[in-house]
């Protein structure tokens, strides 16, 4: 424990922000890393807990709090209040792939299992991981890993997000040959094209490329497998197979020709094409979909719903409005939800603070749904929304409730519903009722000899933590499947 009073001496500080004026003019990250001597502050309020749930990855009533990678969070709090940097990247990386994404994008169940949460503010463990990782990139720290010894055993990973990244991580750097099968043209999967560039800038994505490709990994972008490419060869020219695709098929609106209106798409295909666009020609070729001027409604209140909305208001939106069937969640925790619990708390992203400071009012608009399109010489000009409830567990409506509001495009982010089949039935594995990929419990080994899935195809929609998660104990499933044993780490 570097400081043992830290935790009284000092308050938490997070990293701060570009002011919402300045950050919506373009897609850079709007989050500054703070100066050196305050991070070693902000590691030195780890208490160093007897038992740190921070990395305990506990199920309470249904909910996990804490690391699902077990990260040594005190022990690399310690070293960076100490200033050693190398030292503090050798225990993250111990257990950590990507640091560069998770330190980005995850919601950061670690802070919400912080014991100086209980009475006070959490350690910013998610900012000092993020810290960590970007000074060793810029220090050099950061060097190609090549293993000394090839197994000579060969493995396909199908699907390059963070579940196969993490997949091809584990086994590379174990000696064995890995090839990386991605149906787009980048590699990333849902990080690239799911998530935006202010939120998870794409360079960080091509960094990491760079750096498994100079330790052995092979990617192939462009392969569809069951489509433009046929399942079998994968299975003749590899000792083992990992599918890795994903939880893409979205979730559909139950409205009235809503699969027919050309003013209506899915959140992903709407951040995809905005992405896209912004990579191939910075935005020149006008051929993605555009909120610029429109009256747009996005029907989800999650973080896909919320990257829409900063993503709508770069492109110029004239509103944005967000639909959430749930009620609106308390400001602070309720006493049914004591800490270590995860907070079931009202939580206001930065699309939402854009949108709050650029129109005046929360986006949100909570127990509601849309009930009917309104169509206007064939294109979608309105909605009419219903305010719902749930009644066991059943979503009614609420009678009178009813409003019209003006939509020039209407944005679907109310979820996934498992994996998109064809890859599955290309490779002759057994789904289950989620349409997630079935083995045992706890197991990544499918109904199919030699051929294993991790991540959302897996588990179903989650988070990327839990997604690289899975892509370490499936490496490890992998490994032993291969050598007969397995001294692996997951």
């Amino acid at each position: 424990m570097g400081k043992p009073t830290g935790f009284m001496e000092y308050q938490r500080t997070e990293d701060t922000t570009v002011p919402v004026e300045e950050r919506i003019k373009n897609y850079d990250e709007f989050h500054e890393q703070l100066d050196e001597e305050e991070r070693k502050r902000q590691g030195a309020r780890c208490m160093n807990c007897g038992v740190p749930l921070c990395q305990s990855a506990l199920k309470l009533k249904g909910m996990v709090t804490g690391c699902p990678l077990h990260n040594l969070i005190p022990e690399w709090n310690d070293e960076i209040y100490h200033g050693h940097v190398q030292h503090a990247l050798s225990r993250l990386l111990k257990t950590s792939n990507f640091p560069e994404f998770t330190g980005r994008v995850c919601p950061a169940l670690c802070e919400k299992a912080c014991i100086c949460g209980m009475n006070d503010e959490p350690v910013t463990i998610h900012n000092n991981e993020l810290y960590l990782i970007e000074t060793a990139f810029e220090k050099g720290y950061m060097q190609p890993r090549i293993p000394a010894v090839r197994s000579g055993k060969k493995v396909a990973v199908i699907g390059a997000g963070p579940s196969g990244l993490a997949v091809a991580d584990q086994l590379n750097h174990r000696g064995h040959q890995v090839t990386v099968f991605e149906r787009e043209d980048r590699v990333g999967g849902l990080l690239m094209y799911g998530i935006p560039n202010m939120k998870l800038d794409k360079s960080v994505i091509e960094r990491r490329r760079k750096l498994m490709e100079a330790e052995g990994v092979v990617f192939k972008t462009g392969q569809n497998i069951g489509e433009n490419v046929q399942a079998a060869d994968i299975l003749k020219k590899f000792d083992a197979v990992a599918l890795c695709c994903g939880a893409k098929k979205p979730r559909a609106l139950a409205v009235k020709d809503a699969d027919k209106v050309k003013e209506i798409h899915y959140a992903v295909d709407f951040l995809t094409s905005a992405t896209k666009s912004l990579l191939d020609t910075n935005l020149r070729e006008g051929t993605y979909i555009s909120a610029k001027g429109k009256n747009v409604v996005i029907v989800g209140g999650g973080d896909t719903g919320n990257d829409c909305v900063g993503t709508c208001i770069r492109q110029g939106c004239k509103s944005v409005t967000q639909l959430e069937m749930m009620p609106e969640p308390p400001a602070e925790r309720a006493a049914s939800n004591p800490w270590p619990e995860w907070p079931k708390v009202l939580k206001t992203d930065y699309g939402q603070q854009e949108a709050i400071a650029l129109f005046g009012h929360d986006p949100r608009i909570y127990e509601t749904t849309v009930k009917e399109l309104v169509l206007k010489a064939g294109k979608l000009s309105a909605i009419r929304t219903v305010k719902v409830k749930f009644e066991n567990r059943q979503m009614v409506e609420i009678p009178g409730t009813e409003q019209t509001l003006k939509c020039d495009l209407l944005l679907i982010a109310a979820g996934f519903i498992g994996c998109q089949d064809y890859t599955a039935q290309a490779f002759g594995v057994k789904l289950s009722q989620r349409n997630t990929v079935l083995t045992e419990e706890e197991k990544y080994k499918t109904s199919t000899d030699k051929v294993f899935t991790a991540g959302d195809m897996h588990r179903g929609q989650s988070l990327v933590v839990w997604a690289i998660t899975e892509g370490r104990h499936c490496a490890k499933e992998i490994d032993e499947y291969l050598m007969g044993y397995t001294g692996m780490e997951d």
